[in-house]
């Protein structure tokens, strides 16, 4: 499968042919969007461990010499992608194409779209984009949630990023026609912690019920994917009041600068860092391998359908 605007990686060929379970994974966490080094190879290798060890394949997306990947190989490719310095959207991957781009690292919905094409059913993130707080005014709503809705994947986060209007986020969520369930919960978590405030109102407790609930959604020709929102384990969880202190300051400061979208991320990561005195790291590493572990069974129960 494949031409010269996509390709599969070698394993993921073999694991489609196999019928085997794939987990797709975003590739901007594991580059210096995300995290920085070495946690940013720390947060890859443990998120293919986790997915290998509950018997699924990984497959990391990301934009090779123009060419959409699913299945980034080992080796040199890998190293290319974790000093990647272009992000590329899912609106971004026809120019990438057309104009031979070295290398980027993938957003959600750029990964999802992939995966999509791929066939590849279950995607993990760190926290998906959303609605800006001060969407009312500028408009800014992450193409993740549009690209959630049109593409039948199944994507596991730890919820959105914690200084986006969450609330509105799942409203959103609602009128695009996306189930999002709760992993064990009944809360929507924020990133870090794990209960935003909000309520969700649909509850999974294995992969096989997350499994039953895409099958069903196809048979009914439901379109689109499903958001599974896995809080971040207890353990790792972080004190609320401080980062909800260090976003509100980080937005002030982007404001002032005029940061906008895309841009308005490295800052408040930035500010929770520097808030949280590096804890916010290892916090993200204890995330995505959460997710990475959930995304796995989730592959294998899809599989055995």
């Amino acid at each position: 499968m494949g031409t010269n605007v996509f390709r599969l990686g070698d394993e993921v060929t073999a694991a489609i042919e196999a019928q085997e379970p794939i987990v797709a994974m975003e590739s901007t966490i594991y580059s210096a969007f995300g995290l920085p080094q070495p946690a940013n190879r720390e947060a890859l290798v443990r998120c293919e461990t986790a997915i290998r060890a509950a018997g699924a394949v990984p497959a990391m997306t990301a934009v090779i010499d123009g060419v959409g990947v699913v299945g980034v190989a080992s080796g040199a490719e890998t190293e290319r992608v974790l000093a990647a310095t272009a992000k590329i959207a899912a609106r971004d991957l026809g120019h990438a194409h057309a104009t031979g781009l070295d290398v980027g690292v993938t957003t959600v919905s750029a990964s999802v779209t992939l995966a999509a094409r791929a066939g590849v059913s279950v995607f993990t993130t760190g926290g998906i984009g959303g609605v800006h707080r001060d969407a009312a005014q500028t408009g800014d709503i992450s193409h993740d949630l549009l690209a959630i809705a049109r593409h039948r994947v199944v994507t596991v986060s730890a919820g959105a990023k914690a200084f986006l209007d969450l609330g509105r986020t799942l409203e959103e969520f609602e009128t695009l026609g996306v189930p999002v369930v709760g992993w064990n919960t009944d809360r929507f978590p924020a990133f870090y912690t794990r209960d935003s405030g909000h309520p969700v109102t649909m509850t999974v407790r294995t992969g096989a019920e997350v499994a039953a609930l895409l099958s069903a959604n196809r048979e009914l020709r439901h379109p689109g994917g499903v958001l599974v929102a896995n809080p971040i384990p207890e353990a790792d969880e972080l004190d609320a009041a401080r980062i909800d202190a260090a976003i509100t300051e980080a937005l002030e400061d982007a404001e002032r600068q005029g940061a906008r979208g895309p841009g308005v991320t490295p800052l408040v990561l930035a500010a929770i860092a520097a808030a949280t005195e590096g804890d916010s790291v290892p916090a993200n590493l204890a995330l995505a391998e959460n997710n990475a572990r959930v995304a796995a069974e989730i592959a294998v129960a899809v599989a055995s359908r």
